[in-house]
């Protein structure tokens, strides 16, 4: 994984004001390799969608993945037709590599993808886009497992599809309902800071970025989509399956290991309620709690099982400090990790030998349970020994999570500590109008409407192998409503 350096901080949530007409604000990727059949239909049916339901301006952008056959030549043909639509030629296959390349370059505020198949009901776009341009949300996904979703496709692809999300939701804690669906959309700014950290290239891009997103606390939105399988999908099930496992593995194992630089962005929102000390309610109390329990459940069968092992050859004093002491470094490891969300080795030292403190009157407790047990009675029963020892454990457990919590995984922020520079977008050009323009950042003239209000910006597509070369303007655009159908009726047909 990428560790190399800081993304950066993520921006606040703000909604995209307006902005004058023609300036694209939804900028929608369509990866393909080899799909001269279905391009041209797929592109016709998306603008003439587009044109008659978006409220905004637009660009579709046809990022081929260095397709053999006549693709290329498809797509050049679509972008001289039509003004809205622009293509992009990649020498190297690859959905993720495509994705990467074409919304780091774009200058629309909101991107998207979809497959060219078109297997996703296109109602569900503006849907999926509006809580980006409100500002409610960071990403947007389409669903194919949400309850309201209408889904046709076959029982094997229907498995398959589930299966791989009940993995990642049980290996990488993933909240999000369907991981997989060719329907997604986020924020440009949120993207700038997003994509340098992920790394495949390929069908597991959507997840890992994904997972990133979440664990770094950005909000995504899910839409129930109405989605009818393509019979003729070259998408290969056994490979792709086998590289997202693979993917999982690479990415569960570097948020085990901490060396994702997630903490390097900070809070995103400064609006989160998450981020407000809220007086006499302790911080992440009942997440603790949960983790403490199940941790302290395994830890309680594993102690159990080590002392039914080694009281088969000592007493019962030396079978007890032997299983406490085993279980208490695992105890002290799972809770920091997981129950405290310590990561990294930093500290795990200190952590471990706070722990044998805390082991050491988990300890004195249990023993002199033991101890009041074998003065009662010369030969206890074994099965009276683990009783006497759960209800000892149960004691020692509430003492631990209350000196774990407040002496040896205490909440460090520091409340003097200086809070993260606010996001700036990086801006390159002025914008387009005198309604958002501030003359302090780009020129000190007196600011002179007259050359942006007589030629408003026109999206100009880009041919194959330009991509390299073209530079984006960098400014955040600015939404409005444009009307097109009172000036331009073109008939395509």
């Amino acid at each position: 994984m990428r560790t190399d350096s800081s993304p950066g901080t993520l921006p606040a949530r703000e909604h995209l004001p307006a902005a004058p007409a023609g300036t694209p604000v939804l900028d929608v990727v369509i990866p393909v390799y080899n799909e001269e059949k279905d391009l041209r239909p797929c592109v016709r049916r998306l603008y003439e969608h587009l044109d008659r339901t978006f409220p905004y301006a637009f660009r579709i952008t046809i990022a081929d993945n260095a397709s053999t056959d006549t693709t290329p030549q498809v797509a050049r043909h679509l972008a001289a037709q039509i003004p809205e639509v622009a293509t992009v030629r990649l020498e190297q296959k690859g959905r993720g590599r495509a994705l990467r390349a074409v919304w780091s370059a774009s200058d629309a505020p909101v991107l998207a993808y979809m497959d060219v198949d078109l297997s996703t009901d296109l109602n569900a776009l503006l849907p999926l886009v509006a809580p980006l341009i409100s500002g409610h949300s960071d990403l947007a996904i389409g669903s194919r497992l949400a309850r309201s979703s209408r889904v046709v496709r076959g029982p094997k692809r229907e498995f398959i599809s589930r299966a791989y999300n009940l993995i990642l939701r049980g290996s990488l804690q993933a909240r999000f309902s369907d991981a997989q669906c060719g329907f997604k959309a986020i924020r440009r700014d949120v993207a700038q800071v997003l994509l340098p950290l992920v790394e495949d290239t390929g069908w597991f891009f959507d997840t890992e970025m994904l997972v990133l997103a979440e664990r770094a606390g950005l909000r995504i939105h899910e839409v129930p989509v109405d989605w009818v399988d393509d019979p003729d999908s070259t998408v290969h099930i056994v490979r792709t399956a086998t590289d997202d496992l693979k993917g999982v593995w690479r990415v569960g194992r570097a948020l085990a290991t901490g060396s994702l630089p997630l903490d390097r962005l900070g809070r995103p929102f400064g609006d989160d309620p998450r981020d407000r000390d809220i007086e006499d309610v302790p911080k992440g109390l009942a997440r603790q709690l949960v983790g403490f329990c199940v941790v302290g459940a395994l830890s309680t069968l594993f102690y159990l099982l080590l002392y039914s092992g080694f009281r088969v050859f000592s007493g019962s004093q030396t079978a007890n400090a032997l299983a406490l002491l085993v279980s208490a470094v695992a105890n002290t490891a799972a809770n920091r990790r997981l129950t405290f969300g310590v990561r990294g080795r930093g500290g795990a030292v200190r952590h471990q030998a706070q722990g044998l403190v805390v082991f050491g009157i988990g300890l004195a407790l249990t023993s002199g349970s033991l101890a009041a047990l074998n003065a009662a009675t010369s030969e206890p029963a074994h099965s009276t020994e683990l009783a006497v020892l759960v209800a000892a454990n149960l004691a020692a457990t509430v003492l631990r999570f209350l000196l774990f919590r407040a002496w040896v995984f205490p909440d460090r922020r520091e409340d003097d500590s200086p809070a993260p520079a606010p996001y700036t977008p990086p801006c390159t050009t002025p914008p387009h109008g005198p309604a958002s323009y501030d003359p302090a950042p780009y020129d000190p003239a007196p600011y002179d409407p007259a050359p942006y209000e007589a030629a408003p910006y026109v999206p100009t597509p880009f041919r194959a192998g330009e991509a390299a070369h073209r530079t984006w303007p960098d400014a955040t655009l600015r939404p409005q409503p444009v009307r097109r159908h009172d000036s331009d009726s073109r008939d395509l047909r």
